[in-house]
Parts: C-alpha cells; structure tokens; sequence
C-alpha cells in the first residue's frame, strides 16, 4: 500500500513546491514593483500572472485556488495600508481584493481548462495513431499468432495496462499470454483466479470480471474476441489498479474487432487456399487417371493381341516370327513396369514419404546397374561409360540413384533416333560427385530448359518410339537429387543434343590406422 500511494504524494509535494516558487517569485517581482514605484494595479497584475503560471505548471485546479488565495492575502500583508497588517483602512480595498480574487481564479480556471484541452487533445492525437499502426500492423501480419500478438502488444501500449490473451483453440481456452506495458509487470496474474472469468466470456461470447457484475472480483476486464457468434480468443485487461474509461473501452473493443475481423479474413483465406490446392490436386488426378488410361491402352493392347496370337496360332509362326512377339511383348511389359515404378515414386513424393536410406557407395556400381537394367533399351544406340575416377564414392541411396540414372537414359534413347550415340560420364567438382548423361538428339529449347523438370510436363520434342510419356521421369529426378543435397540441370551438347547434369555428395574413406 506504501508504494502505491508514494507517487501520489511525490506529486503533492512537487505541485505544492512549484505553487510555493512561484508565489515568491510574483511577490520578489511585487518588491521590485512597489519600491520603484509602480502602482498597486501593477502588483496585482503580476500576482495574476503568478496565479496564471500555477494553473499552468501544475495539474489540479485546487492549486489555482489556493494560489488565488494567498496573492490576495499577500498583497493585503505586504502593499496595502498600514503595510504588514491585515488591516485595510480604505474603504475600496474590499472590492479590490474580491476583483483580485476572482480574476486570479478565472484566469487561472481557464489557463487549466486550456491546458487540459491540450492534454486531451495530445491524447487523442496519440490513441489514433496507435489505432493507425494497429490497423497497419494486422494488414501486414502473416498469420493467427501474428495478428493476435499485434493487436495485445498495441492495446497494452494505449492502455499502458497488462493484457492477458487466451486462444480459442476447438472450444478450449489455450495458455495465457501476457503482453506488458513499459512500466507494468505480470508477476502479479494469477492464473486460477482468472481462469474463471475467461472462461465464461468464451462460453458466453459477453464481457465479464472486473468492473461487470459477472465475476467482478477478477483483476482483469475481460473481452471476446469475435466476430458474429465465432469467437477466436478471450482479452483481458488490468483493471484493477483503475477502471478504463468510456473512450478507452470503446477504442480497446475496436481494435479487437478489428483484430477478430483480421482473423476471420485469414481463416478465409487458408480455406481458400486449402480448397484451392484440393481442387487443383482433384485435377491433377483426373489428368494423370486420363493420361494413364490412354498410355497404358496402347501397350496392354498389344501385348494382349501377341498373347492372343500365340495362343491361338503358336504352331504356324516361324522362329524369327515368335521371337519378334516376344520381344514385343517384353518391350511393352518393361515401358509399363517403368511407368509404375515412377507413378509409385511420384505418390510418395506428393505424400512426403519417400525416404532416404543413404550408405555409402560406389559411384560407378551404381551406373553400372542402370546401364544392366536398360541393356535392352539401348541395344540400337551406342552407349558408352567415362568415369574419372573408378573407385570415388558417394553418400546416395542406391536404389533412387539408380533410378534416376535409368530415367536419365531412357529419357536420351527415347527422344533420340536409333544409332545414336548416347554417352554417360562421372568426375568430381570440389566436394561433389558431377554425373552426366549426354545425347546427340534435336536438343530442348532454351525456353524449356526449366520446364521440362515440371511434374506432368512433356515437351515439344517428337518421341522415337511414339510412346507418349507422362512428364514424371525428369520430375522425379529432380526430386530425388535435391532431396540428396545435390542439384540437377540440363544444357546443350556439341554439336548437337543434350547434356543432363546431376550432382551427388562425394563420401569420403577415413582410413584407421
């Protein structure tokens, strides 16, 4: 109780001091006045000017009373006849006197009346910037917890009181968190007392504890946070120290409407976004089921018709005959496999369940598998393995890269012509592994060089084998040999063709002696 009543008193004794200054300074001047021979309306224009510079420096009308007061009394002690006596032998003094008081005390009155218009004045300007930054700060604030901190740290700022802020999260209130003013502390909340309150405000969408007749024994005002009947969290504000008045409790709910209505517009928007990725996955899936149906009609169908075609007439085919169906029939069975492996890669990277299982390993191993798995494919074409280093290794998961490498020659057979040479080469660039698969095709167009990494996109380049493709084999690339640490790029071959380069963390062998 001894420090809250300190600085009340502290400011009694400064205005009573300041009061007390300038009554001695008006009644020095008075002196000066009187001995130098200045009529007595003289002096009591200077204890005017006094009574004026109290009501100026000081904050209580009381002050200007008193002041008024005591010039009259002063200038009757000190500069009326019989002089120090409060004896006035003319007749006219009285009047004088009253004149003196009340000019002093109307002058006075109305230098505090201006004074406190300024003040007020002062103090809306301020409040309307503060509504100005809130406004501001919430149109910039990015998400939920943003908007709610901007709106608490601006109300305590205005306030200059503690604000409590509770999250409605599924109908429950969240933890409190506590905003301070600059000259304010939150040792004193307690939580329990409080919980009470904030807990009714959210249930019953009203304001509720101090200064309300609902639980009014809480420390806290406290306010929804709504719009219409959702409510996005509960506010509270100090109060017991002092009541808010009118003016701060219609600024406190504006901002938090309009920290509700900030709130409401960003649900709206993550709705909208959410309903937006929905729709745009509903249609990359009905494309992809379209373009699956088509491609996957043309090889079943075939591979059908051989089979049938055995089946039925095995016996008057020839050698060469049969072993061509086969090879048929293999051709398209190996396509159809590559095109699930990749549909089935390309579900558990949309999904985010692709893992790594990384070991080291030897690089040239792993070209060497995709070049046994596609021995079939590239039969027609020449292809041809450089490494710079037979035995570097690398920190990659096998299986992937391997992948990745039978797309990457799949991709340079199917969109060259037979014959072509295709030529597969590994060298090490500082601490990562460089792998480049380069044909000698038509080449891509320099405004396709980025797009062809794109999920589903397929290009303008005719296929040899006019087999169309899904546009997940070079997507897929680049999904796996980013999620390695490494980079994956396409450039222009001389003197014609395309170079696809990736790269791959060299793993290096610690040696223990």
């Amino acid at each position: 109780m001894i420090k809250e009543d300190h600085p009340y008193k502290k400011g009694i004794l400064k205005n009573t001091v300041k009061s007390v200054g300038i009554l001695a300074g008006s009644t020095l001047l008075g002196f000066l006045f009187y001995r130098s021979g200045f009529t007595e309306a003289n002096i009591i224009m200077v204890y005017i000017l006094g009574v004026l510079l109290t009501s100026i420096a000081t904050s209580r009308r009381i002050y200007s009373l008193i002041s008024s007061a005591a010039s009259v009394v002063i200038f009757n002690f000190l500069f009326t006849h019989p002089r120090f006596s409060f004896t006035a032998y003319a007749t006219g003094y009285p009047v004088t006197f009253l004149i003196m008081f009340l000019t002093a005390y109307i002058t006075g009155t109305f230098a505090l009346r201006y004074k406190e218009q300024a003040r007020h004045s002062e103090q809306v300007a301020y409040r309307t910037r503060i509504l100005f930054e809130t406004n501001h700060l919430l149109s910039r604030a990015e998400d939920r917890t943003e908007i709610i901190h901007a709106a608490a740290q601006q109300m305590a700022k205005l306030l200059n009181r503690t604000i409590v802020v509770y999250e409605n999260i599924e109908g429950t209130l969240s933890e409190p968190q506590l905003f301070c003013a600059e000259t304010k502390d939150s040792s004193g909340y307690d939580r329990k007392k409080e919980l009470a309150a904030a807990r009714w405000v959210l249930t019953n969408n009203h304001p509720a504890g101090a200064t309300t007749q609902i639980l009014y024994d809480s420390a806290y005002l406290y306010l929804p946070m709504s719009v219409s009947d959702r409510i996005y969290g509960v506010v509270g504000i100090e109060s017991e120290s002092s009541t808010l008045d009118s003016l701060e409790y219609d600024i406190s709910l504006s901002i938090l409407g309009e920290c509700a209505l900030a709130l409401e517009n960003d649900k709206n928007v993550r709705e909208k976004k959410a309903a937006a990725i929905l729709a745009e996955s509903e249609q990359l899936r009905a494309n992809l089921l379209r373009a699956i149906s088509h491609d996957l009609r043309t090889p079943l169908t075939t591979i059908l018709g051989n089979a049938s075609s055995l089946m039925s007439n095995a016996g008057s085919f020839d050698e060469k005959t049969k072993q061509q169906i086969y090879t048929d029939m293999y051709e398209d069975s190996a396509w159809l496999l590559s095109l699930v492996e990749n549909l089935l890669y390309a579900t558990r990277i949309e999904e985010g369940r692709m893992t790594l299982n990384t070991s080291t390993e030897l690089l040239g191993d792993l070209v060497e598998e995709a070049v046994k798995h596609m021995s079939r494919k590239t039969e027609k074409h020449a292809l041809t393995v450089v490494q710079e280093d037979d035995l570097m290794l690398v920190r990659a998961d096998a299986r992937l890269i391997v992948q990745v490498l039978i797309n990457l020659i799949d991709n340079a057979v199917k969109y060259t012509p037979s014959g072509s040479p295709v030529m597969i080469s590994t060298g090490k660039n500082g601490n990562m592994a460089e792998i480049r698969v380069a044909d000698y095709g038509s080449g891509i167009a320099d405004q396709e060089k980025e797009k062809i990494f794109e999920r589903f996109y397929c290009g303008t380049n005719e296929i040899a084998d006019n087999r169309r493709s899904l546009g997940l084999g070079l997507y897929l690339c680049r999904s796996i040999v980013e999620a390695h640490g490494g980079k994956i790029c396409v450039t222009d071959n001389q003197p014609k063709g395309s170079v696809f380069l990736f790269t791959l963390p060299v793993e290096e062998v610690v040696l223990h002696e």
